[in-house]
């Protein structure tokens, strides 16, 4: 009773998907109009063609059997030209080339169609992955729900199209066959139906035991895509030879692959028990009918082309029917699968523009206030700020330094608003960074982030990316030097094989690899392209080596004239340059001051200071 009830509420949920195909229909329409009503004719065609074919086999047979009683056989090559068998023949011929030709058209305008409606997909999915929260990917969760949506969106959507427009062919076509069995027996149709119906059952069983599975494994499946990535990509191929690691990641994958294929494996061996039994079900009223048609037959009821449109109808109206049920089926495990895919579009951002937003300054006078601000990251225990406060006046260069963990990083993605704080206000000029348009709020700052993105693109791509989605593309050659210049990457560029049209990174041909230094020297090049009055850097000289810091700071202190600066950084002979210098520890500001001011306090910058003084170099420190 367990069970039944499980498999009700399964079914049950299945059901409530169905709301669902008028969408995909709608997305396939939109992705692919022309193409869909091409598709559509062709389909109706197929659906026509094998009735055709039913009764005119019956009218060749009767005029051949016709022929043969009044002695046409035997007569001269010149009077056979005028029997009817030859038109019927001639037909019979023509229906089948129509349906070859129908075919592999339709072959081509399903491709055509299919191609539209993964591209369409996938700038939805494109789409929605740009509009989501950047708190989105902080939850195993999400990325379960994205795996699920891209995994499933490509093809799941087009199999269903498929299979309904099969269901529909198959559906015009039986009820055609239907009208060719009725005059036989009203038994015949419900014969048909019953004979392929458990088959159909145990389709949608399996289809709901599968769907449970494939949610239930989803984090699993992931996992080996991670262990395939690590075994696979460039970028932790130095560690897995330096430490030995290849064997246990292969190890890790094999052993999780195993268990997935056994539980696969199992759900199919249990579908096949089902279909068996199903199919001989489906062999035993089959015979039935076939006995009855032959006893029909020795009775003398029946001419030789009503048997031989018997025997078609009813052989091709059970293929049909059980291909009606079979696709029903397929529809209905191909919807449960698509939940996931509207599940992940449907998704909505919460950091939004107010419903009235106010006109953002041209420039700072005042500058950026963070007033009682707490935030905590989704499905973390701690608070990374804790009712903080601090202002950075308009036009100063400020430096936050501090443990890992500190907070830091926080406070320039709070700025940018790729979070929301729980509580305060982040105000610029004096007003919520919130009530600004958020576009134009983001347009209006440059930054760094700690781990820079490396473009797989030209040196003139990878600067010329900084100018922003509301910026016309205009990296032309003598801003995309102005910007080097500024980064200090004048130098590195011009080593390069092709100068400023070498193609970077190792993914793509002829491209050239860069050093960590190097990379970072171009990212700070690509913020320094834009020309906007609040610059925000998170760690920007970590991958530098002190020689090259020192150049940087000084060119950046030029670039950076009159406007306001926020430099997070390890580095105290970097954050010294700085107009003042903010400590933070667990959230919190504990010191202000320049560096003059901190050292004669004698609290944490002047401990870290010192640990770097001590250690005669300026890696980060560690307060």
């Amino acid at each position: 009773m367990r069970i039944h009830f499980a498999t009700i509420t399964k079914l049950a949920h299945g059901l409530a998907q169905l709301p669902y195909l008028p969408r995909i229909l709608a997305l396939v329409w939109t992705a692919a109009r022309g193409w869909t009503l091409a598709w559509s004719g062709l389909l109706l065609i197929q659906a026509l063609l094998p009735v055709a074919t039913v009764y005119l086999t019956r009218a060749a047979v009767d005029s051949l059997a016709f022929m043969a009683a009044s002695g046409g056989v035997g007569r001269e090559l010149d009077s056979i030209w005028s029997e009817p068998i030859l038109i019927w023949g001639a037909l019979l011929f023509g229906a089948a080339l129509g349906n070859e030709c129908t075919r592999g058209a339709m072959s081509w305008v399903q491709t055509a169609q299919a191609e539209r409606v993964q591209d369409h997909i996938r700038s939805l999915i494109h789409r929605k992955s740009m509009q989501v929260d950047l708190a989105f990917y902080d939850s195993p969760d999400s990325y379960d729900r994205l795996h699920r949506a891209r995994d499933e969106a490509e093809s799941r959507p087009l199999a269903l199209i498929h299979h309904i427009g099969i269901l529909l062919q198959y559906s015009l076509t039986l009820l055609a066959m239907g009208a060719a069995l009725a005059p036989f027996g009203l038994w015949l149709p419900i014969a048909l139906l019953v004979s392929t119906l458990p088959a159909f059952i145990a389709m949608i069983r399996s289809g709901m035991r599968y769907h449970q599975w494939w949610l239930r494994t989803t984090a699993e499946e992931r996992r080996t895509w991670y262990y395939d990535w690590l075994l696979t990509a460039g970028e932790p191929a130095a560690e897995l030879r330096l430490f030995g690691l290849g064997r246990r990641f292969q190890a890790a994958y094999q052993s999780l692959r195993q268990k997935l294929r056994i539980e696969n494996l199992q759900l199919a061996k249990t579908q096949s028990r089902a279909e068996v039994m199903a199919g001989a079900l489906a062999v035993g009223i089959t015979a039935t009918a076939y006995g009855w048609m032959i006893w029909q037959a020795r009775q003398g009821i029946w001419t030789l082309g009503e048997i031989a449109l018997f025997y078609q109808a009813f052989h091709q109206g059970q293929r049909f029917m059980r291909g009606i049920l079979d696709h029903a089926g397929q529809i209905y495990s191909n919807i449960l699968f698509l939940e996931s895919l509207f599940d992940f579009l449907a998704l909505q951002p919460r950091v939004i523009d107010t419903a009235k937003p106010v006109r953002i300054p041209g420039a700072l006078r005042q500058g950026i206030g963070f007033r009682q601000v707490s935030f905590r990251y989704p499905g973390s225990r701690g608070l990374a700020l804790d009712r903080f406060n601090l202002d950075i006046p308009a036009g100063q260069m400020v430096a936050i330094v501090g443990g890992s963990g500190a907070g830091k990083s926080t406070l320039v993605k709070l700025l940018c608003r790729l979070y929301d704080p729980d509580a305060g206000r982040i105000e610029i000029e004096g007003i919520d960074i919130r009530h600004y348009p958020l576009a134009e709020l983001r347009q209006m700052m440059t930054v760094l982030f700690q781990s820079p993105v490396h473009y797989q693109a030209t040196v003139t791509d990878n600067i010329g990316l900084g100018h922003g989605a509301g910026q016309a593309w205009q990296p032309t050659a003598a801003s995309v030097r102005a910007a080097a210049r500024a980064a200090d990457a004048e130098a590195i560029i011009d080593r390069l094989p092709e100068g400023y049209d070498t193609m970077l990174g190792k993914r793509f041909d002829e491209g050239t690899e860069l050093s960590g230094g190097q990379w970072q020297h171009l990212a700070l090049a690509r913020a320094c392209w834009r020309q906007v009055p609040i610059i925000l850097l998170d760690e920007p000289t970590s991958a530098m080596d002190p020689w090259s810091e020192a150049d940087w700071m000084e060119r950046f202190r030029t670039y950076a004239a009159a406007r306001t600066a926020i430099l997070i950084t390890h580095r105290m002979t970097m954050a010294m340059r700085a107009d003042i210098i903010h400590v933070m520890r667990h959230g919190r500001i504990v010191e202000s001051g320049c560096h003059r001011q901190l050292l004669a306090k004698g609290e944490f910058y002047a401990q870290a200071w010192a640990a770097q003084v001590e250690r005669g170099s300026d890696v980060s420190a560690t307060s």
